[in-house]
């Protein structure tokens, strides 16, 4: 029986290479990996599971490959555009995703798949999760590109974060990782960030952390250039998922550098109730409360979602 799929295979992997089109790589596609699931089922050994596993990578990639750079129609088939009865556009015979047998899920994936080096190809078929080579890549991307596009400039009196945090969490089926709603961050990437050179020599860091990062943020906060001091807790007041509790809190650490006492002695109590909403967006109310306390000076939100008056903002959400 082995020998059987192993042979299959062979002819597979023969015939991807002599594709010429989608719908001829889209078929090498559904057989790989129907040998793939057929395999782990039966039980046929790692070389046959690897030998699928790496026709479907390299049919994805070979796909994805086609992709882009085929001009698809996203949707229905054009008929021509016409002014006053004349022709002027010929009708496109460029094939719809639904004609061409795939849905946007499959091309999705195929493209990802090729925008992976050979060496991040090795290494799932190697053995490495397809899932979580493509979301370090992607992770590694943004942070390329937020070099690129360059760090903040200035000096700032007020500092608020809220970096996404790497939690090197996997997903177990009934849970969901961070990783499944933004790119992350690692500790010594977070560290690395020129934060020291644009907080004044009199500044203060409001830094989002929560319980499990507890420990490793104070490295950041080091790198940064602050000094812890006290916190706030912000009380979701719903149930949040979490491996020892429910974990329905989150930590806001204030952080200074030199001496920045607040402005206005009012004093706010340290715990904060206010219901979540969207994951991982932080309530503006403790914004209010950072500017309450600090009256003057430049104020800039790292990794933010959106511009806000009065801040400097910079995160790739906030399109900056």
């Amino acid at each position: 029986m082995v020998d059987q799929v192993l042979a299959k295979l062979d002819t597979a992997r023969t015939a991807l290479a002599e594709a010429k089109t989608m719908q001829e790589t889209k078929v090498i596609l559904d057989m790989a990996t129907a040998a793939e699931v057929y395999a782990k089922r039966q039980k046929l050994g790692e070389e046959a599971i690897s030998y699928a596993t790496a026709i479907k990578i390299e049919a994805l990639r070979q796909l994805g490959n086609m992709l882009k750079e085929t001009d698809r129609n996203k949707g229905v088939r054009l008929a021509g555009r016409s002014i006053g009865g004349a022709i002027i556009e010929p009708p496109t015979d460029t094939p719809t995703l639904l004609e061409l047998g795939l849905d946007k899920k499959i091309s999705s994936l195929a493209q990802q798949v090729a925008d992976l080096s050979d060496e991040e190809i090795e290494k799932v078929q190697n053995g490495v999760t397809l899932a979580s080579t493509i979301k370090e890549h992607r992770r590694q991307q943004i942070v390329k590109e937020a070099k690129h596009v360059g760090y903040p400039k200035g000096k700032y009196r007020i500092v608020y974060a809220d970096p996404p945090w790497n939690y090197g969490d996997k997903r177990d089926g009934r849970t969901t990782g961070a990783e499944d709603h933004y790119v992350s961050m690692t500790i010594k990437e977070l560290c690395d960030l020129p934060i020291k050179e644009i907080a004044e020599d009199n500044a203060v860091l409001f830094l989002w952390v929560t319980s499990p990062l507890l420990e490793e943020c104070f490295e950041v906060v080091k790198a940064w250039g602050f000094e812890y001091k006290t916190s706030f807790i912000w009380d979701k007041v719903k149930h949040n998922m979490g491996h020892y509790n429910s974990v329905r809190h989150e930590l806001l650490l204030i952080c200074t550098k030199g001496s920045c006492l607040p402005d206005n002695r009012k004093l706010f109590d340290s715990v904060q109730s206010v219901e979540r909403t969207e994951h991982s967006k932080k309530p503006e109310e403790f914004r209010q409360i950072i500017d309450t306390l600090y009256t003057y000076g430049n104020k800039i939100e790292l990794f933010a979602r959106q511009k806000t008056d009065n801040w400097e903002s910079w995160g790739n959400d906030a399109g900056i």
